[in-house]
């Protein structure tokens, strides 16, 4: 029995679900869905008991936690945590909460590392959550403000928490805005990927490195937390 279900039916009796320890690579064009896919695959681990943190660049703490309330979560109740690196950066006079703690920009990589720390101690040791799921949106955007081998790093700490922890983490990155040393560079640290692509007929989806061979390509749409998958190309 895997550590972890993404809660998406066709997807989980492919794969047999994710074995403890994994990270994941979720990569694809922009405007593709890919926000929505790990907040559901979030959203439907936290329905199960399981605790979250997201690491936000791009929305704020608030907007993210708008998106799990509007699909019925009550966020009150639930062990949800983000690292907001996005509200400090437009000069919005604000502090922490229970569920969000906010770093100082997209680049204080110090910063958002302490406050994962803090939400990791307070979710798995505190409180022994059953499960962790992890995800930073995105790694793309940290790109911006620094270099290959500092974000390397930062990740090959976390990635190793995330296998030490027994939990699942998803790390987002934008498909067509690095070159192929990049791409191949951060691969390194993940055990499989999950790739979104263009079509005719929207987009579709495939997991690498879960299972011997990689899936085949599923059409799918997402409606809030709800993901369909068509059939295979």
């Amino acid at each position: 029995m895997a550590g972890y279900l993404f809660g998406i039916k066709d997807l989980d009796d492919l794969i047999g679900g994710v074995k403890e320890g994994t990270n994941l690579m979720l990569i694809g064009p922009p405007m593709s869905g890919k926000d929505d896919l790990v907040n559901a695959i979030i959203f439907n681990g936290l329905k199960e008991g399981d605790s979250s943190i997201i690491v936000s660049t791009r929305e704020t703490g608030e907007r993210v936690l708008d998106w799990f309330s509007d699909n019925g979560l009550d966020v009150d109740s639930s062990d949800l945590g983000v690292v907001d690196c996005v509200t400090k950066t437009l000069g919005i006079p604000t502090s922490d909460d229970n569920h969000i703690k906010r770093a100082s920009s997209p680049v204080d990589l110090t910063g958002i590392g302490v406050r994962i720390g803090q939400f990791f101690e307070e979710y798995l040791v505190v409180k022994k959550a059953p499960g962790m799921r992890f995800c930073i949106n995105s790694l793309s955007t940290i790109l911006m403000y620094c270099n290959l081998q500092t974000l390397f790093r930062f990740l090959h700490v976390f990635t190793g928490r995330i296998k030490a922890s027994n939990s699942l983490g998803i790390f987002i990155v934008e498909d067509e805005m690095h070159d192929t040393q990049t791409i191949a560079t951060l691969k390194q640290l993940f055990d499989g990927m999950i790739e979104i692509k263009e079509t005719e007929s929207g987009h579709s989806v495939r997991v690498v490195g879960i299972t011997p061979k990689p899936t085949p390509w599923y059409d799918f749409e997402i409606d809030g937390s709800n993901v369909t998958i068509g059939k295979p190309e």
